[in-house]
């Protein structure tokens, strides 16, 4: 059987509910052949994050080319890259391997309030990272960051999208769970806005939402859909893994990312 594959190169959550974890669950809830590449260990739970200790930059890529070098890699998902070396060295990897689809989810704030992204990486993620990745997934706070605008209403949204792509990234899915006026994303291709519909979901279990969506947009890409219906397939299994009201710690739980199977 020849599954199509994804690689996530992200941190690892140590409560299963984020990162890498998340990711190669969504892989394989999806039935796409999951690979990673672990960027950073945290001690983390529902509650918070403790401690984040880096991987360093050889090891980084060295299991980037480990499985480039060996296995075909459909589409790529980052995630947590916390410092501006580690953001370095996956560009260079990425020029060198070249891969076709990469979902960039720009990570730089834990849903408990822990900086993630160190502030002088924002620079490099900017200049080194967009212009090798085909969609990025920020939600308002991290536009802002990006883009270096306030971005609190749908014409920010679409000025912070536009912004990103005038940065080097093909396309962006600004995400609109933070916007007051409604939950709604807006996918933007350079040329074309498009609004895709969202509803809030009373849930305290939203930890690793983001991490989930990218990944599902990675996986349903290595199966062969195009953006848009790779990024509103994405957004229906995110909405019915946060509907199960899977209960698990004592803060802000995980998905329940097998929802479709159990």
């Amino acid at each position: 059987m020849d599954l199509p594959r994804a690689l996530s190169i992200a941190g690892s959550d140590s409560s299963g509910g984020a990162g890498i974890q998340a990711d190669l669950k969504t892989f394989s809830a999806l039935g796409v052949f999951g690979m990673s590449a672990i960027t950073a260990i945290t001690a983390q739970n529902t509650r918070g994050v403790n401690a984040v200790q880096n991987i360093s930059c050889d090891m980084v890529a060295g299991q980037i080319d480990a499985v480039f070098s060996d296995i075909r890699v459909d589409a790529v998902k980052i995630g947590m890259l916390s410092s501006a070396d580690i953001i370095r060295c996956v560009a260079e990897r990425l020029r060198h391997w070249r891969p076709a689809f990469v979902v960039l989810d720009p990570v730089m704030v834990s849903k408990s309030g822990c900086h993630l992204l160190q502030p002088d990486a924002v620079s490099a993620l900017r200049e080194e990272l967009l212009p090798l990745v085909q969609l990025v997934t920020p939600n308002l706070p991290e536009a802002e960051v990006i883009t270096g605008k306030p971005v609190v209403n749908e014409g920010d949204m679409l000025a912070a999208a536009k912004g990103i792509c005038a940065l080097g990234a093909r396309a962006a899915l600004v995400k609109g769970g933070h916007c007051k006026e409604h939950a709604n994303d807006l996918l933007y291709d350079g040329r074309d806005a498009r609004w895709l519909p969202g509803e809030r979901i009373a849930s305290r279990n939203t930890h690793g939402t983001g991490c989930t969506l990218s990944a599902a947009i990675a996986a349903e890409v290595a199966k062969g859909q195009a953006m848009l219906p790779a990024c509103e397939a994405a957004k229906a299994y995110v909405r019915r893994a946060l509907g199960a009201g899977l209960a698990i710690g004592k803060g802000c739980g995980p998905l329940h990312h097998f929802i479709d199977w159990y």
